[in-house]
């Protein structure tokens, strides 16, 4: 696996790739940056942003992107750096802000929260921002660190976890919401699950956080692959380049106990007999 943006980001999250531009973009949510890095050029951008950017989705219009920052969603105008708010987020708490978020494959932009006060309560909630722009809150169990957010080739699946809990779970998806149900546990010593992706088989790749390494899950939940990743705290993977098969993966440097040297950077490295899916855009 090959360091490709010497990124230095305390917490990168949220690694999403345009096929239509050929860049990867994600963000850095405690420095409150978005980042973009274009493979072909070698060039990345950043835009500092007035708050914590917690995780976005692409749109329709390659100009515009759809921010989750700390407790509102957001447009964001790349040309005049411009955002305008669509609707705050009421957690219920100040100690709650929004965290791991990913469009549907029907273009509706879902989203969790998670409660960063000591202890962490599960006050944590996953909603879901519509195309008429009413945001609703999902009937499932409430979470401390809502993460993992990723949904099946048809649709009809949401993957989702509480990374406190080492447990992902799954339940049928689709205007409505039904069977929350475990879909994989992670045992003692491999972390925490992070944010993850589906690839076009179908299959579950997610970031363990702490143990290093990127693990896919079969569509019955055995794991059948594990790539090491050179830095113990991978936060978020996506599938990218023109054929989609260079997997990319945004790290963290914060609370590290001991120095990494390319802790926080972006890697990246070619998979075997796998694609992935294009992104989800926001709207209908």
């Amino acid at each position: 696996m090959e360091l490709v943006v010497d990124a230095q980001n305390a917490l990168g999250e949220c690694a999403l790739w345009c096929d239509r531009t050929q860049r990867l973009w994600w963000t850095d949510i405690l420095g409150r940056v978005l980042c973009c890095f274009t493979p072909s050029s070698g060039a990345v951008q950043t835009w500092v942003m007035p708050e914590r950017l917690a995780s976005f989705a692409l749109t329709h219009n390659d100009d515009r992107i759809l921010l989750g920052l700390e407790r509102r969603l957001a447009w964001f105008n790349l040309p005049e750096a411009a955002i305008l708010t669509i609707v705050e987020v009421d957690g219920g708490s100040p100690e709650v802000r929004l965290n791991d978020g990913r469009c549907d494959r029907q273009g509706r932009f879902v989203f969790g929260t998670m409660n960063e006060a000591l202890g962490r309560a599960p006050i944590g909630r996953f909603y879901r921002l519509g195309h008429d722009l009413r945001l609703e809150c999902l009937p499932l169990k409430p979470v401390a660190i809502a993460n993992s957010i990723c949904f099946s080739p048809d649709g009809r699946l949401m993957y989702f976890c509480d990374s406190l809990a080492g447990v992902i779970c799954c339940c049928d998806y689709g205007d409505e919401l039904s069977g929350e149900r475990e879909f994989a546990c992670l045992p003692p010593g491999c972390g925490e699950p992070d944010g993850s992706t589906v690839d076009a088989d179908g299959c579950v790749w997610n970031a363990e956080w702490g143990a290093g390494r990127i693990v896919r899950y079969r569509p019955d939940g055995i794991v059948d692959r594990a790539i090491a990743v050179p830095v113990s705290q991978p936060t978020c993977p996506a599938f990218g380049g023109p054929g989609l098969d260079q997997l990319y993966v945004t790290t963290a440097l914060v609370d590290l106990l001991v120095h990494e040297r390319d802790a926080g950077g972006v890697f990246s490295v070619r998979v075997a007999d796998t694609v992935g899916l294009p992104e989800s855009r926001f709207g209908s």
